[in-house]
């Protein structure tokens, strides 16, 4: 599964990242930002997936703006 990455600016495009890679990066941190273009469907099977795995998830929508699309996703992985 890939998901989008948080965008460094809001003119460029979101980069992807496999559930694999992400897996690798817990070494090294915990908090991932995701695009608001991901699906709530793909989000829900990235907390299920890490939690299959006996990691706690939390997730939650930060605003960086006044318009309702001005969000971003925070998800917290840890062990």
């Amino acid at each position: 599964m890939k998901m989008k990455l948080a965008r460094a600016s809001i003119t460029t495009k979101p980069k992807l990242i496999d559930i694999s890679k992400i897996e690798e990066d817990l070494e090294k941190k915990s908090i991932f930002y995701f695009d608001k273009d991901n699906s709530h469907k793909d989000l829900k099977a990235l907390i299920e997936y890490f939690e299959d795995k006996d990691y706690s998830v939390y997730m939650r929508e930060v605003k960086f703006g006044l318009n309702d699309d001005e969000f971003i996703y925070e998800v917290h992985i840890v062990k």
